[in-house]
C-alpha cells in the first residue's frame, strides 16, 4: 500500500523512517517534507493549510492513507475533506480538533464533562484580561487562543509581566489573530507530561510515555518553544497513574466528543501536570508531539501501519502495541536566536557521522539541500534521538551524537533528562 505522510517537520521524518519498516508499504510518500525525509519518501510541494490541495494530491499520487502530522490541517479541514471523498485518513475532523486550535473551546469543554485542569478565565479584549489578572495569584498562566506553534503561553512571574504578555497578544498583535482572545489560569505545579493515545472512537491504545522540555534554555529558562527535546522511558509513570490518567482525562474527553457529535479518530496528545491532587490538563494536541514522536518512534515494535489501519478500521480495541523497554532521548539542535528571529542557510557538517552512532538516528526537522550540501531552513532543525539499555546511557549516546554535528548558531539544551536521572537518584524504583 502507498501511505502519504503530511508535514516537513522532526515528527514527519521519524514516521516515515518507521513506516518504511512496514510489512505492508508499497510506497511512502510526503508532503513538503524536507531533505531527510526525500532520503526515505517521495516528496510533494504543497500548501499544508489548504485542505482542497492536499485532497487533490494524496489522489493524484493514489496514496490508500494518509496520515497528518502537523496541526494546522487538522484545524483547517482537511479531514472533513477526506471524508467527504471517501479518501482514508488518519485525524480528527476539524469540529474535534477545536481541543487544540482553541484554547477557550479546549478549557470550556473540560468544565462542562469535569476534566480536571487548572482554574480560568477567559479575555475577549485587553481590558477585561487586566481586570481578570486581579483574581490570579503570580506566577499566572496567560495563553493566546489559537494556534501559535508553541509560542502562545507565558508563565508570568509577576502581574506587571502577565500585563505586559496580554498587551503583546492582544494590542501589539504578536501572534496575529491567535492573541485576539486569551485564556487566563492558575500556575499548576509538579511534573509535566505527555500521554499520547490512538483512538478511533471506540477503542483507545496508549503510546509510551514521554516528556517534552518546552523552555529555550537548560534549567527550564527562557522562553516558550515548540519543543527543545524529550525523552520516553516507563519509568515515568506508574502502572496507577497511567489507569487514573485513562480514567480521568482520557476516557471522559473522548466520550465528552462522542457526546457533542464529534467521535474522534486519531492521535490525541494530552499534555498533563501531574500535581498532588492528581493529573491535571495543561493542553490538549489533536496530533503527535514533536519532538515526542521522535523517541517513541525508536521504542515503538509493531508494525506502524498496522495500528493505523486498525484506526482506519474502528478496530483499535483488538490491538496492542509492542514496545522496546529501552528509554529513547532525543535532543534538539536549533538555529541561533531561536525561537526569535534566525538565520536559515547554515551549512550543516557531522550529521552522517552521528548517525554512524550505533543506537542513533538523527531526524530532520528543517533541512534542505542546495548544491549538494545540508542546510538549516527554519528555526528546529534537528532530532538527535538515542536509545539505551537506561535512561543515563540513552542521554549519553544522544548527546556524544550531537557533538559530532555543527553549524553556525547551534543551540541545544544540556539538560534533557536531567531531572529524571536525579529523581531516580533519589528514589530508584517507582510507583507501579
Amino acid at each position: 500500500m502507498k501511505i502519504l505522510v503530511i508535514g516537513s517537520g522532526g515528527r514527519e521524518h521519524a514516521l516515515t523512517w518507521k513506516l518504511r519498516e512496514s510489512q505492508h508499504m508499497e510506497g511512502i510518500l510526503c508532503a513538503p517534507g524536507n531533505a531527510g525525509i526525500a532520503q526515505q519518501a517521495d516528496c510533494s510541494p504543497v500548501d499544508v493549510s489548504c485542505p482542497k490541495e492536499l485532497l487533490q494530491l494524496a489522489l493524484d499520487l493514489k496514496a490508500d492513507l494518509t496520515v497528518v502530522g502537523p496541526e494546522a490541517p487538522l484545524v483547517a479541514g482537511v479531514v472533513d475533506e477526506f471524508e467527504k471523498a471517501g479518501a482514508g485518513i488518519i485525524g480528527p475532523t476539524k469540529a474535534a480538533a477545536r481541543l487544540e486550535g482553541s484554547k477557550i473551546f479546549a478549557k470550556q469543554f473540560m468544565q462542562r464533562h469535569q476534566i480536571p485542569t487548572a482554574r480560568f478565565t477567559v479575555a475577549e479584549d485587553f481590558e477585561s484580561g487586566v481586570q481578570a489578572l486581579r483574581g490570579f495569584t503570580p506566577p499566572i498562566v496567560v495563553k493566546a487562543d489559537g494556534l501559535a506553534a508553541g509560542k502562545g503561553v507565558i508563565i508570568a512571574q509577576s502581574l506587571e509581566d502577565a500585563e505586559r504578555a496580554l498587551d503583546d497578544f492582544m494590542r501589539q498583535k504578536v501572534l496575529g489573530a491567535a492573541g485576539e482572545h486569551v485564556v487566563i489560569e492558575e500556575c499548576l505545579s509538579g511534573e509535566e507530561m505527555s500521554f499520547i493515545v490512538l483512538a478511533d472512537g471506540r477503542g483507545i491504545l496508549p503510546l509510551a510515555p514521554t516528556q517534552d522540555h518546552k523552555r529555550v534554555f537548560d534549567h527550564d529558562e527562557g522562553p516558550n518553544t515548540g519543543g527543545m527535546g524529550a525523552f520516553s522511558d516507563d519509568g515515568i509513570l506508574g502502572q496507577a497513574q497511567r489507569g487514573d490518567i485513562l480514567r480521568l482525562i482520557v476516557r471522559p474527553t473522548l466520550e465528552g466528543l462522542t457526546a457533542e457529535g464529534m467521535s474522534y479518530r486519531g492521535f490525541l496528545y494530552c499534555g498533563l501536570m501531574l500535581t498532588q491532587e492528581g493529573p491535571k490538563v495543561l493542553e490538549f494536541n489533536v496530533r503527535l508531539g514533536d519532538p515526542e514522536t521522535q523517541p517513541i518512534m525508536m521504542r515503538l515494535r509493531s508494525d506502524l501501519t498496522d495500528l493505523l489501519l486498525a484506526t482506519q478500521a474502528g478496530q483499535l480495541s483488538a490491538m496492542d502495541a509492542r514496545w522496546s523497554p529501552n528509554p529513547a532521548v532525543c535532543i534538539v539542535l536549533a538555529s541561533g536566536g531561536y525561537p526569535g528571529k534566525f538565520e536559515p542557510g547554515k551549512v550543516i557538517t557531522g550529521h552522517d557521522t552521528a548517525e554512524a552512532t550505533g543506537g542513533v538516528k538523527v531526524f530532520h526537522a528543517a533541512t534542505k539541500l542546495v548544491d549538494n550540501q545540508l542546510i538549516t531552513n527554519g528555526g528546529r532543525v534537528l532530532g538527535v534521538t538515542a536509545v539505551g539499555e537506561n535512561l543515563s546511557s540513552a542521554v549519553e549516546r544522544a548527546y556524544s551524537a550531537v557533538s559530532k554535528i555543527q553549524f553556525e548558531g547551534m543551540h541545544f539544551r544540556r539538560d534533557i533528562g536531567a531531572k529524571a536521572l536525579q529523581r531516580m537518584l533519589q528514589a530508584p524504583e517507582r510507583e507501579g
